[in-house]
């Protein structure tokens, strides 16, 4: 099964990669790693999760928050190398969750997007990470996570 298949077989799809907030590109390739910028959870060119995870925003709702992160960090890149298959591995994630004063379980929110890349990547996906808390992200955004890959 094509990781572009466990994806759908999640009940999840891959979406289209979303605009640049800003100027940078989503996506830089050198060598055998692709590096992401960070992707914000959008869907269909909307903002799904704004505000801060433990006053505006639950854990829970910041935990699928994160899962739209990664997927749209797998989309962006889908765009550089052409075919999710020629991944690797997932080296690591960095997420960063806007956080209330004294919400400190940023790891759990950002197990979201690590989770759902175990889902699809088996051993594939196993990866180093951080989880920072912050205190504001663009747009309201309520988390934020970039992932390095390497691809074939």
């Amino acid at each position: 099964m094509s990781f572009e298949e466990k994806i759908k077989s999640l009940g999840l799809e891959l979406p289209e990669p979303p605009k640049p907030v800003a100027a940078y590109v989503p996506a830089v390739k050198v060598d055998n790693y692709v590096y992401t910028s960070g992707q914000l959870p959008f869907v269909n060119g909307e903002l799904k999760y704004k505000g801060k995870v433990g006053k505006d925003v639950q854990e829970e709702d910041a935990y699928e928050a994160a899962k739209i992160c990664a997927l749209n960090c797998l989309s962006v890149i889908k765009g550089v190398i052409g075919d999710l298959d020629n991944i690797e591995q997932v080296v690591k994630i960095n997420g960063y969750v806007a956080s209330a004063p004294g919400f400190n379980l940023q790891p759990k929110v950002i197990n979201g997007a690590s989770e759902l890349i175990g889902e699809i990547f088996g051993n594939k996906g196993q990866h180093a990470r951080s989880a920072v808390g912050v205190n504001e992200l663009p747009l309201d955004a309520t988390c934020e996570v970039e992932m390095i890959v390497r691809v074939k």
